[in-house]
């Protein structure tokens, strides 16, 4: 019988717990993304297989990247000013290095598609700027061969209904924004935490599924609200009470009543161990299974939890679906242009901190189906969400920065309270006449 290994970084005291986000504080104010995008063959609309994307990402690398493995796989690679990797269903993600000028994020994200592209119009291989896989549904798109996937497929289907659709069919695009310190960090987190739901609307882009118009304007965001509901979503309703106050100790109890999914030993002991209705609370007061919690089990655990905006060194706000080229700078400005600037935090928070806890449910449960077409009480959630994004554009007008640019094509769409998805819908039914070539078309990324 393997012994268990001679464990190292041992939790010890609940400060540890914090450590990572109190080593976040900087005076730096950069915006990062991490950018997914579907992969599809280009000969019949269908997802591209991990076996067809390692080969094209083999042939990416001209020798700036090197090799992200899990165990003999490889899963990604690391470059000079970020790295791609693999997502559950072969969904390509690229992960900048955060810059300060949105203009760097939209240089360098199109000199990326139109590399991956021209590489995939010789592999048969097609990229969408879209947040679902048009046709093919997770029932025929193999997970790729990484460990957590794998434990993560046979957990997450065990306490809800849609996580496979979130891990193989979907395609988001994720910000992260630094704070200086932490009310800094809080401050903006609350913020970002509130208006997740309504910026979500606001990019909505993934109405058609399984080559059919579905009901939903927002399928991608539809699944999260059914991957696990004890991980996901809006963290706790303490952040939306008048007058209180979230710390990083908040944070970090909330995540120590997540269930846990497995932990990690040397593989000469056992590799990744699955675990079943342990949260890390109780593993912290006894173990499991003769093992100490270390701090790496902690950064596991924490990578392992999905609300809509997730605190680590820096602030990662994750809910929005992927987009076609032009409005894909959109969203690192729109958050650029909020949360850097003290009078635009000021503005946001007079709007959103009239609505509570059960609003911003509501909103979040509603704006998946809805888009932006239907209302809180009285107001309008497109007229709400226009008052954010003017917030923002004249934020990033008055800095001098010339990222306004990225915000002027969705303040068109949103004054006329149309997400990317009602185009893609009113298209289908009308020029398209229901064919998927023709959405393909329209979300091709080069």
């Amino acid at each position: 019988m393997l012994k268990n290994p001679v464990e190292k970084n041992l939790i010890l005291e609940k400060d540890q717990l914090t450590e990572v986000f109190y080593s976040g504080c900087k005076t730096s104010k950069k915006t990062g993304i991490e950018f997914e995008k579907i992969p599809i063959y280009t000969k019949n609309s269908l997802a591209v297989q991990y076996e067809d994307i390692v080969r094209l990402m083999l042939q990416y690398n001209n020798g700036d990247w090197n090799g992200i493995f899990d165990g003999k796989s490889i899963i990604g690679m690391n470059g000079n000013n970020g790295s791609i990797t693999l997502e559950p269903g072969a969904q390509f993600e690229l992960s900048l290095n955060p810059v300060e000028k949105i203009s760097e994020i939209q240089k360098q994200i199109e000199k990326y598609n139109k590399e991956t592209a021209i590489l995939g119009e010789k592999l048969g291989i097609t990229w969408l700027g879209y947040g679902i896989q048009p046709l093919s549904t997770f029932k025929n798109i193999k997970v790729i061969p990484k460990k957590r996937y794998a434990l993560m497929t046979k957990y997450l289907p065990t306490v809800a209904a849609k996580p496979l659709v979130m891990m193989r069919e979907t395609a988001g695009i994720q910000v992260g924004i630094d704070y200086a310190d932490e009310a800094d960090a809080m401050r903006k987190f609350t913020l970002a935490l509130k208006l997740s739901a309504i910026i979500s609307a606001v990019f909505s882009n993934s109405p058609v599924r399984n080559g059919k118009l579905t009901k939903f304007k927002s399928y991608r965001a539809l699944s999260w609200l059914s991957t696990d509901n004890a991980r996901c979503g809006l963290v706790s309703p303490k952040i939306f009470k008048k007058n209180s106050s979230f710390s990083f100790s908040d944070y970090a109890e909330v995540l120590l009543d997540v269930p846990m999914i497995f932990i990690e030993r040397p593989l000469e002991c056992t590799g990744a161990i699955p675990v079943r209705n342990l949260t890390f609370r109780q593993f912290l007061k006894s173990g499991y299974l003769g093992f100490n919690p270390t701090v790496e089990d902690w950064m596991l655990h924490s990578s392992l939890y999905f609300p809509d905006v997730r605190l680590k060194s820096y602030i990662e706000i994750r809910n929005h679906d992927n987009q076609r080229n032009e409005l894909i700078p959109a969203i690192p400005a729109f958050w650029k242009g909020l949360l850097y600037n003290n009078d635009a935090i000021c503005a946001a928070e007079q709007i959103v901190n009239q609505l509570t806890y059960q609003d911003f449910q509501y909103i979040r449960h509603k704006a998946p189906k809805f888009g932006l077409d239907f209302s809180l009480r009285n107001t309008k959630i497109s007229e709400l969400a226009y008052e954010i994004l003017k917030i923002s554009y004249e934020s990033l007008k008055n800095d001098g920065s010339g990222d306004e640019q990225y915000l002027e094509p969705l303040m068109e769409q949103i004054e006329k309270a149309i997400t990317p998805a009602d185009i893609i819908i009113s298209n289908w039914q009308n020029i398209w006449k229901n064919k998927l070539s023709e959405l393909i078309k329209y979300t091709k990324l080069c």
